[in-house]
């Protein structure tokens, strides 16, 4: 029976789509060529630092230049709300990327999208193992592994999370005052940021002395 993969909530399900040769039958993977499959799959590319959006727009251009837009049907940078905290205090709505560095494309995996994929320019490869060549003098190439349901559900679903992250732009020694909780308006100086919690501990001066107290980023403001 054809596999299918899901895909985010608005794009409904991954459809098993008949390759354009779909008469012919499927032929095992070699140095040279790449089996014919009818499914299409989601695939993780690793791509140079910043370009994500950029390979996204080439790489739908190219398809459709290349005559493969119906076997390269999907291509997603996985990204969640988030909140930056500025230095003067100020709110920056913007979205983190889930994985940095990646993108995910969903395609039928054959030599003519596979091509398609590594030209693109600021593609690095696939993300897969290496396929050695039978002497083991020389490095293979990569061949690229579908990602599974279960990878699939958990990165969508948390790129689907309506909770902002709160990044803030701070380091240790900064200053700063608190704005609510039972600690407003006292300043102290931070000691410690935990990103991944959004929080961060800081020297209050409490009854004359300093205190470390935990905070949420969004209960301070970073002094100029």
């Amino acid at each position: 029976m054809p596999e299918s993969d899901p895909t985010p909530k608005q794009q409904t399900e991954v459809l098993d789509l008949p390759a354009p040769n779909n008469g012919e039958e499927n032929t095992l993977t070699t140095e040279k060529s790449v089996a014919k499959t009818s499914i299409a799959r989601w695939y993780a590319v690793q791509v140079a630092s910043s370009c994500e959006k950029k390979v996204k727009a080439t790489l739908e251009q190219r398809a459709v230049t290349l005559g493969v837009s119906n076997r390269i049907i999907e291509i997603e940078i996985p990204q969640t709300p988030a909140v930056k905290l500025k230095k003067d205090g100020s709110r920056q709505s913007t979205e983190e990327k889930v994985f940095p560095g990646y993108v995910l494309v969903r395609m039928v995996l054959d030599e003519d999208t596979m091509m398609a994929v590594r030209s693109t320019p600021n593609v690095i490869n696939f993300v897969g193992a290496e396929d050695r060549r039978a002497t083991g003098k020389s490095r293979g190439h990569i061949k690229p592994r579908p990602l599974s349901r279960q990878e699939v559900d958990r990165i969508f679903k948390r790129a689907a999370e309506k909770k902002a992250v709160v990044k803030l732009d701070l380091t240790e020694g900064d200053q700063i005052v608190v704005t609510s909780g039972p600690f407003k308006d006292f300043q102290g100086e931070v000691i410690e940021v935990s990103g991944e919690r959004s929080k961060l501990k800081a020297l209050l001066s409490i009854f004359g002395r300093e205190t470390p107290v935990e905070l949420e980023f969004s209960q301070i403001t970073k002094q100029n």
